[in-house]
Formats: C-alpha cells, structure tokens, sequence
C-alpha cells in the first residue's frame, strides 16, 4: 500500500454543523438589518470561506477591532445553537482510529478560529488523531485558495500529490484541486454531484476503509 497523508476540513466534514452555522449567519444578519440570507447564498458565498472575510465583505468600512467584535458576536451565537446538538459524523471516530492505526498521519486545516475548533474537539475526543491542525488565522489566503492546504502537508513532511483532502464545501473542493491533492467530498451541504471534481463522494465514514483511500493513488 503506498504511503499517503489525509487533510480534514472541520466543519460540515469532521461534524455535521452545516445548518447551525447558517442559522447564526441568520440571526447575525437580522441582529444587523442586513436583511435576509438564503441558504443558497450562504453555501456558495460563505460556507469554507474564513468568518472574518466574509464580515470584511459585509462592512467595508469597518475597522479590526468592530470586526472583532462582529466575529466574537457570530460565534457566540453558533456555540449556543450548536451546543445541543454537537457530535461526530456517523463513523468518524472508528475511521480515524482505523487510519491512526494503519500508520496514516493526518492534519486539520479549518478555516474556523481556534476558539471554534477548541469548541469542537473539547466535546468530541479527536484531536491526538492530527499531527496538526491548521487554523483559519495561520494563513493569509482562505480557501478557494490553496494555501491551508499546502501548510498541513508541509507540516506533515508531505508532498501535495500525497495527500487526500476531505471536504464538503464549494470553496473547499476548489482549493484541494488547486493543491494538486486527491479529494474525498461528503455531502453533509451539497449534493454528490456538485462536490466535483472529487475523486470520491461520501455521505459519512461508516463504510469507509483505509483500503477505499489507498486505492485512489495506485
């Protein structure tokens, strides 16, 4: 079996958060008269893409410390929605342990905050499955560009072409192919068709075995 590397995305991948952060895009909006958001738009335009850009798009005018500010505010209204409801995707804690056990190191890289990602892996006991995780704040470029990527590989000692990004967002699935990475798409926010070109589409991680992965680079 040739040896590969595997890069998370967090949201909508590692956990099914997807309709959580559209209702606090919801609330967050009416809290600021911006009228409303469609899930369309919010899948398209926002969902992948680091909080803070969007909020830059949102006030133009507005400096870094009010956008703080309007980042903090989001969070805290996702953290309360979300709260009840967190946990993994279907399979996920299985299948890590099965790649941990193959000898497979694995990365996240998040376009969330670390706060966010620390809010997710306080409740679900996956973080010493990662060599690495990669936040939205250590890079300058948020996905559709590459650069997450490239820095989790690079943090795993790993070549692009080695490495097998899981992803379920638009902006996501661009900046794994724009990394010269295999892709692995999960349709927790789009369906299978839309997460392309993916070498691989699944719904979650309870048929999936380090077998079906190693298959995609022989």
């Amino acid at each position: 079996m040739k040896n590969f590397f595997a890069i998370f995305d967090m949201d909508g991948t590692l956990i099914d958060n997807t309709p959580y952060h559209f209702k606090s895009w919801q609330a967050f909006f009416k809290n600021h008269s911006l009228g409303d958001i469609t899930e369309q738009t919010y899948k398209t335009d926002i969902s992948g893409v680091p909080i803070i850009e969007t909020l830059r798009r949102l006030f133009p005018n507005a400096d870094e410390a009010t956008l703080k500010g309007y980042l903090d505010e989001k969070e805290k209204f996702y953290r309360e929605i979300y709260a009840p409801f967190l946990r993994p995707i279907n399979g996920l804690e299985n299948f890590l342990s099965e790649m941990k056990s193959a000898g497979i190191k694995m990365a996240m890289a998040s376009s969330a905050t670390m706060g966010d990602i620390d809010f997710i892996l306080n409740k679900v006991p996956i973080r010493d499955d990662f060599e690495a995780i990669i936040d939205g704040s250590r890079v300058t470029k948020g996905k559709p560009n590459p650069q997450i990527f490239l820095k989790a590989a690079e943090e795993l000692n790993a070549k692009p072409e080695d490495c097998v990004v899981f992803e379920d967002s638009l902006a996501g699935i661009k900046a794994a192919n724009a990394a010269g990475m295999k892709v692995v798409g999960i349709t927790t926010g789009h369906a299978a068709a839309q997460l392309q070109p993916s070498n691989l589409t699944i719904d979650d991680y309870s048929t999936l075995t380090v077998q079906k992965l190693a298959a995609l680079f022989e």
